[in-house]
């Protein structure tokens, strides 16, 4: 999302994730199969929306349906239990399954040439009043462990000569919480021209980290209630300036150029520094004859 307005929530078609074990194994599809059976419904069934904001289809007969539903809504989805779609499919099961789990993204986005910020982070995302929120009402009893390692951030296309500082960045929690980071990227278009081959167009970067505890208790021993959203943030924000790196090869007048003027300036020294020594010689000599004078 960014400040043009424009929005992509829960990308699949350019991202990819893997559900990972807690020493951070990739899990097998036998140990990621669904919970429950969700086709174990009637041939006229049309489950219940629970007085949330109905799909097109009239009826939410998945649990996923109502949690859409809820998202509508604007309401937030803290009672699986008490939804008879979700007792069947297994959904309590599912998020216990998971409890300790990781995962491992890949991808790559296209994004317009404005500030915006790219984020991981739970729970179900729905725009409210113009306004992109995640419900994370579930989340609130327990803390999310958001250690990551970013193996490889880049803007544009990859090249052996761009510096990008958040590679192989290892981000390890220390205690429990729900924990936000946020990265803050000032991106820097780049087009590198070479001797012996096509030009290059990438782009630089530099970051700042800033990361804080939405999960605290205060001085009574109370939750407080988060002000953020806990996740993982990358807020960057692209220069409408454009850096250009030439590689040039220097002609035989440059060589004949800086040669000069390294022979100019090695004559020019070896003259100071003889007339140096001449003064000093010459103060030297007179101290000596006036001294015999006496």
């Amino acid at each position: 999302m960014d400040v043009a307005g424009a929005h992509q929530p829960d990308v699949l078609h350019s991202i990819y994730k893997i559900q990972l074990a807690p020493d951070g194994s990739e899990l097998n599809r036998e140990k990621t199969q669904q919970l429950g059976d969700s086709n174990v419904v009637g041939e006229n069934y049309c489950g219940s929306c629970y007085g949330a904001v109905k799909p097109k289809s009239g009826c939410c007969n998945t649990c996923e349906d109502v949690r859409e539903a809820y998202g509508l809504a604007g309401w937030s989805f803290n009672h699986a239990e008490s939804i008879e779609q979700c007792t069947r499919e297994g959904y309590l099961e599912k998020m216990k399954e998971q409890a300790d789990q990781g995962c491992r993204l890949w991808g790559e986005l296209t994004v317009n040439k404005v500030a915006g910020n790219i984020h991981v982070a739970p729970g179900k995302s729905f725009q409210r009043g113009g306004t992109h929120v995640h419900d994370i009402q579930q989340y609130l009893s327990q803390g999310l462990n958001f250690s990551h390692h970013i193996a490889h951030l880049s803007f544009g296309e990859k090249t052996p000569i761009t510096h990008n500082p958040l590679d192989d960045w290892t981000v390890a929690m220390d205690q429990e919480g729900l924990y936000m980071y946020q990265y803050y990227l000032k991106v820097v278009g780049t087009r590198y021209h070479f001797l012996d081959r096509e030009p290059i167009f990438s782009n630089q970067y530099s970051v700042t980290q800033f990361n804080k505890n939405l999960h605290y208790k205060n001085a009574l021993g109370h939750i407080q209630t988060p002000n953020g959203l806990p996740g993982v943030f990358f807020n960057f924000d692209i220069s409408p300036m454009l850096v250009v790196q030439m590689e040039e090869r220097k002609s035989f007048v440059s060589f004949l150029t800086g040669v000069c003027g390294i022979v100019g300036g090695i004559f020019t020294v070896a003259s100071i520094v003889d007339g140096a020594i001449w003064r000093a010689e010459r103060t030297l000599k007179r101290r000596t004859e006036f001294g015999k004078a006496f």
